[in-house]
């Protein structure tokens, strides 16, 4: 856990600056339809992959639709329409709830000291 200067300083509710920050992504991720989880990587972070991998098909497909669509309008340098972009909730989780389970169960993997589920491999 953050220590509490740190998470008043990451409070968009009490720090002027974090506020703006959030302003902005909200609006840059409102510009091509995506969500913020949209931005995490399964390559980088395992526990991410196996999450998705968890997760029901039509979110994931969902998921795919609006980063296919992203980089289609990033490429033809366009936003989404105003009207769909009121329609996006950017920060709508979908994929805290099985990344929390799937951390969860390594942290108790590795507490009992079983081998790990998955390892990351340098190809």
């Amino acid at each position: 856990m953050a220590p509490t200067w740190m998470q008043t300083l990451l409070n968009p509710r009490r720090n002027w600056f974090a506020a703006q920050h959030y302003k902005a992504l909200t609006q840059r991720l409102k510009n091509y339809g995506l969500r913020y989880e949209d931005l995490y990587d399964p390559m980088y972070d395992l526990d991410i992959k196996e999450a998705l991998e968890r997760l029901p098909r039509e979110i994931v497909d969902a998921r795919t639709q609006r980063l296919k669509r992203a980089m289609d309008l990033s490429m033809k340098h366009e936003y989404l329409n105003k009207d769909l972009q009121a329609l996006q909730t950017p920060f709508r989780s979908y994929l805290e709830d099985m990344l929390a389970l799937v951390k969860k169960e390594r942290a108790e993997r590795e507490a009992l000291g079983a081998l790990p589920l998955y390892q990351r491999t340098i190809p």
